[in-house]
């Protein structure tokens, strides 16, 4: 388990510099709102052991130069416990971060709500939810950093409803502290890797790669003219990504069979090949939030150029309904910073299996058609592999779809078009021609554009 900081040993941490944002003054009654018995004398004592007058410390700094609002958490002040005044000074917070149009950090560890304060404790979640609402609505990201231990509503608050969640090695991460567990209940489900193998969590950073991930992630996400970066930089636009070179065989495939032949080869240049030549540096998200994550998709934002662009890219594996979902998610979270979408299609099509099913392969799928098709930031897609059906097609973005010469898409893949025809295995060649599936076809169907236009069809008519 790594080591327990202090609000303020995190803050130096992660940060340049540090600066304290004005609280509110709450005048409270004699052992506060509940007159629970020697309650003063514990935060008096808390303010003694730890020097903090609250469990938070709220103030803005620069991360690798890029400003943003730092919200430490101070597990030694009744342990870490929201109460009224610790609402007043998130609330404060966030109200900075949107006056001054800067990213959100909650660096989080608590063990949830103030019982001296009973539900006026727990109502602060809802307070702590509407602005983390009006932030996201501002369009301003929100990085968590789940620290140990991060149970409760500040779980369930600041750190999951967070657009990138971070974690340190070991953290205790769950909404069920370790008191009000089963007593059967295994701990190892209750960490920060096990929040990251479920989907619930991007990824667990070291103490020391903190500072590093935390200041590429704010400079990703973080709109320039939304922060004091030292650096200026051309920043987020609304024009759409630029299509990827193809980095594979640049000549035309003779055949259907031959189109499939060469989406189908182990040599073929494959997703992450794409993703290195295409940026300079990139931060991965990870799984959908609902339990799941698909090694297949990978998703994530990188720099190219001095822009971010968001990226969901399929690695030739069939796709898993919580790829699925984590590319909307994605979509979703560029949509509303103003990023633009690449994505990369390379799938045989959508799992088809029972446990695929079971995790609702079809409403997954589903709502990434929907999100394609209504977002608001422009997506590029460009065809790298095997066009696998629906599975291939809902990543795809209408109008904007590409391919590159070693591509196939189909409605179908040729062999399961034969047997449903209840032709030979030996027709499953001509059938594949008879689909018109390679490149070229693709093309001349007006079923994607491709960079070379006119002159891809020329080239095929020469073949």
């Amino acid at each position: 388990m790594t080591e327990r900081l202090s609000a303020r040993e995190v803050v130096a941490l992660v940060a340049d510099d540090f600066s304290e944002i004005p609280y509110p003054a709450r005048q409270s009654k004699p052992d506060g709102p509940l007159a629970w018995q020697g309650y003063d004398a514990s935060r008096a004592r808390a303010a003694e052991r730890t020097g903090e007058q609250e469990s938070v410390v709220c103030g803005t700094a620069r991360v690798e130069g890029t400003r943003a609002v730092l919200i430490a958490f101070e597990f030694g002040f009744l342990g870490g416990s929201l109460g009224e005044r610790t609402g007043d000074r998130l609330e404060a917070a966030y109200t900075y971060a949107r006056e001054h149009r800067l990213p959100v950090v909650p660096l989080v560890a608590t063990g949830g709500s103030r019982m001296q304060e009973g539900m006026l404790a727990l109502t602060q979640l809802q307070r702590v939810a509407r602005q983390s609402a009006l932030a996201r609505e501002a369009g301003l990201p929100q990085i968590a950093v789940l620290r140990d231990p991060t149970t409760g509503g500040g779980w369930a608050t600041l750190g999951a409803g967070a657009d990138v969640i971070l974690a340190l090695p070991g953290a205790q991460v769950g909404f069920a502290g370790s008191r009000v567990r089963p007593p059967d209940a295994d701990p190892s489900a209750y960490t920060a890797e096990a929040q990251v193998a479920a989907g619930a969590a991007d990824a667990v950073v070291r103490p020391e790669e903190l500072r590093r991930t935390l200041g590429l992630w704010l400079r990703l996400l973080a709109r320039p003219s939304d922060s004091a970066a030292d650096t200026p930089t051309d920043g987020h636009t609304t024009e759409a990504a630029p299509v990827p070179a193809p980095l594979g065989t640049t000549d035309l495939p003779a055949t259907g069979w031959d189109a499939v032949r060469r989406a189908r080869s182990v040599g073929r240049p494959r997703a992450v090949a794409y993703l290195d030549a295409y940026f300079t540096h990139r931060a991965a998200i990870s799984g959908d939030r609902c339990g799941g994550v698909d090694p297949g998709m990978l998703c994530g934002f990188g720099e190219r150029g001095g822009r971010t662009i968001a990226y969901a890219a399929q690695t030739g594996t069939a796709t898993r309904p919580a790829g699925y979902r984590t590319a909307t998610r994605l979509i979703r979270l560029a949509e509303r910073l103003g990023i633009p979408v690449l994505t990369l299609v390379d799938t045989p099509g959508a799992a088809n299996d029972a446990e695929a099913e079971r995790r609702g392969a079809g409403a997954a799928i589903a709502d990434l058609f929907t999100t394609v098709a209504s977002a608001r930031t422009p997506i590029t897609t460009l065809l790298i592999g095997e066009g696998g059906s629906g599975g291939a097609l809902a990543l795809a973005a209408p109008g904007a779809t590409y391919a590159t010469p070693d591509s196939y898409f189909s409605v179908i893949a040729p062999e399961l078009a034969a047997a449903i025809l209840k032709r030979p295995r030996e027709e499953v060649e001509a059938t594949a021609d008879q689909l018109r599936i390679r490149p070229q076809d693709l093309v001349e169907l007006g079923v994607i554009a491709h960079p070379e236009g006119e002159n891809l069809i020329k080239r095929r008519d020469q073949t």
